[in-house]
This record gives structure tokens, sequence and C-alpha cells, in this order.
């Protein structure tokens, strides 16, 4: 029997080291890992600076001044409309028309929309491009101006729509100015 116990014992310490829990081992963490764990932090942080910088659509609340070629685009007969989506939020449109009486071909616009509101505080600014209307039916569906380039002498519908308003606005038609064209 002391045959078997002696040959049982190296059996039942090499059963207990097995299910026994490992020791940590300290200092070991690749260099790998961390090499990708930053990389993943460098590129999250890439990616969210870039979103961001697309989303801008103007200098806040900044009025710029008009652009050079503004006075040969006259926008007139402007007036404003609201409908309502599936989702319940609300639309404002301003929709107008374009005349270039200047002697370039333009390829887009950028324009300025501002409004005004009573409390004697500085406006509302909204930095948006011009869209030209395409079609009315079945429903107003809308262009870049780049799409269509106004030549001179041209006159075209345009509409700029808005998702929200600001809550202390006036009610009155805000002011549009161009403040960026391009020639074609």
């Amino acid at each position: 029997m002391s045959e078997l116990q002696s040959t049982l014992a190296p059996n039942d310490q090499d059963s207990s080291s097995l299910f026994a829990p490992k020791k940590p081992e300290v200092g070991n963490t690749p260099y790998a890992a961390w090499g990708v764990a930053g990389l993943v932090v460098f590129l999250a942080l890439g990616a969210l600076l870039f979103a961001g910088r697309g989303k801008s659509t103007g200098p806040g609340n900044t009025i710029l001044p008009l652009a050079p070629y503004a006075a040969t685009l006259p926008l007139s007969q402007q007036k404003m409309s609201e409908s309502e989506n599936i989702s319940g939020g609300k639309y404002t449109y301003i929709d107008g028309h374009v005349q270039n009486t200047g002697a370039q071909t333009i390829s887009s616009i950028t324009v300025q929309v501002l409004f005004r509101n009573e409390e004697q505080m500085p406006p509302q600014v909204e930095t948006i491009p011009l869209a030209l209307i395409r079609t009315h039916e079945p429903y107003i569906d809308t262009q870049p101006v780049s799409a269509s380039p106004l030549k001179p002498g041209d006159d075209r519908e345009f509409r700029l729509i808005f998702e929200t308003i600001p809550s202390n606005w006036n009610y009155q038609m805000p002011e549009i100015h161009v403040i960026r064209t391009k020639a074609k």
C-alpha cells in the first residue's frame, strides 16, 4: 500500500496544481495591445473631429459681408409657408425668385438668413446654400444651383428650408443676404 500511496501522491500533487488558481503575471501586457488601443482612440477622435467640421453651416450669429456679385443677383417675390412632417416636426419655407443680371454664369449661391426679434437682441443667423426649384408636381423638388447654373439673364425660383426657427423671431419676413457665389 505504501507503494500505491507513493505512486498516487505525485498524481495528487499534479492534479491539485492543475486546478489551483494561476499566479498573476506582472508587467506582461503586450506592447501590440497598447498600440492597437492607442490607434483605435486616435482614429475615433479623428472621426469625431472630421464629422463635426461638416455640420457647421456658418460662423454662428456673425453677419458676413455681401458677396461682390450679390448686387447682380436680386431676390424677389419672397413668401413664407409652413408644413408639418409625419413625425410632428415643422418645416418653414421661404420661396422666391433669383435673377442673374450680371455677366457671369453662377454655379453656387450661399445666403445668410437673418431672423430678427423684438427684444433688440442680435438676430438668429442661418447660413445655407440657395436651392433652385426643379419641379412643382407631384411635390416641390429642389436642386443645388450647380445642377442647373444661372446664366446671365436667367430668372429662377428658389426655396430655402428651415427645420427650426428661433422662438423669439418677430414673424416678419427675414432678411436674405447673398454672401458667397461661385462663377462657372
